[in-house]
């Protein structure tokens, strides 16, 4: 742990410009609808729309000149990609994304217009990961993780501190878990400057690949529904780092539903004229849910992305029923 703590303070010192610090805002609807003095990271406003960014720029910041002469290969449905595409661009290192055919075309083309190549892979999101590991040992080329690394855990981190200086008697913060490189880092920083803010670890119910992980002591797979939360959703690679790492910084977790996402998604867009995706709706909707015990205190939302479809967007803010 303090290790990733130095590494994390490291990442946050060398990483700007780059990197941007993403603003801290109390939403006064929120907070008066709610009862407690409720903070929105806006992670969302982060380079590519996600907090993605910040993991990938401090992975390639790492590497030596034979690695980033000899290019990366990472595997991703959308933020990921984008994130360590855009890296790539402005480091001058060669990005190949493996994608599943299914891949939303719009996240597909970002990746191509941020420089990145795209290499499309037949079945699921674990497909992809699966060939672009596989190329990335044949080519010799460092492999990305979108989790499963120490050095993006660090990267993530950087959220974590940016949230101590900015508001320093949080009594707890909300983030959305998928396969928990972020609140690793966030949990990580949590621990080491202000371990009396409670970290809120939250899942849709229909993807709890962690959150079944740590209820059972141990990774395995688990079935998982289609979610709104597409950038939360997916399996646990066994043996990932970030596992014992979330056991060590996580104090509580909580399940939301499809409704209570859909409806903290059109709640934000009302009241703070915000556009979310939906992992990010899933710590608004945890934070909606949980208000009644946080009544006048100060929590934080961690916003951690924008990027959905936007038909998928319009059908969510439009339809009123569950």
């Amino acid at each position: 742990m303090s290790n990733l703590f130095d590494a994390i303070v490291s990442a946050h010192q060398q990483l700007r410009p780059q990197v941007r610090v993403t603003p801290l805002e109390r939403s006064v609807l929120l907070s008066q609808q709610l009862g407690c003095e409720l903070y929105l990271k806006c992670d969302h406003l982060q380079h590519t729309g996600s907090f993605k960014f910040r993991g990938a720029s401090n992975k390639l910041r790492l590497l030596n000149d034979q690695q980033r002469s000899g290019g990366v290969i990472a595997a991703s449905t959308g933020n990921h990609g984008q994130a360590v595409a855009l890296a790539g661009k402005l480091m001058g290192v060669n990005v190949t994304v493996y994608a599943p055919e299914t891949a939303a075309a719009i996240k597909l083309e970002t990746i191509r217009a941020l420089g990145g190549k795209v290499e499309l892979v037949p079945g699921d999101a674990l497909n992809a990961e699966q060939a672009g590991e596989k190329a990335a040992v044949e080519e010799g080329k460092v492999y990305i993780s979108p989790y499963n690394d120490p050095q993006v855990v660090a990267g993530q981190g950087t959220c974590g501190m940016e949230l101590v200086e900015q508001q320093a008697d949080l009594d707890a913060v909300f983030v959305a878990v998928g396969g928990g490189g972020y609140i690793s880092g966030i949990g990580t920083v949590l621990q080491q400057l202000s371990p009396k803010t409670q970290l809120i670890a939250c899942w849709p119910k229909n993807a709890t690949s962690m959150y079944s992980a740590l209820q059972a002591g141990h990774i395995y797979p688990v079935e998982e529904q289609d979610t709104l939360s597409d950038g939360t959703a997916g399996g646990v690679e066994p043996g990932a780092i970030t596992f014992p790492l979330c056991q060590q910084v996580i104090d509580r977790k909580i399940l939301v539903s499809e409704a209570e996402i859909k409806q903290a998604m059109r709640q934000i867009a009302a009241s703070d004229r915000w556009i979310i995706e939906g992992a990010a709706g899933v710590a608004l909707a945890a934070a909606i849910k949980l208000a009644p015990e946080f009544q006048g205190k100060k929590v934080a939302v961690v916003l951690c992305g924008k990027n959905i479809v936007l038909e998928k967007y319009l059908k969510v803010i439009s339809d009123e029923n569950p």
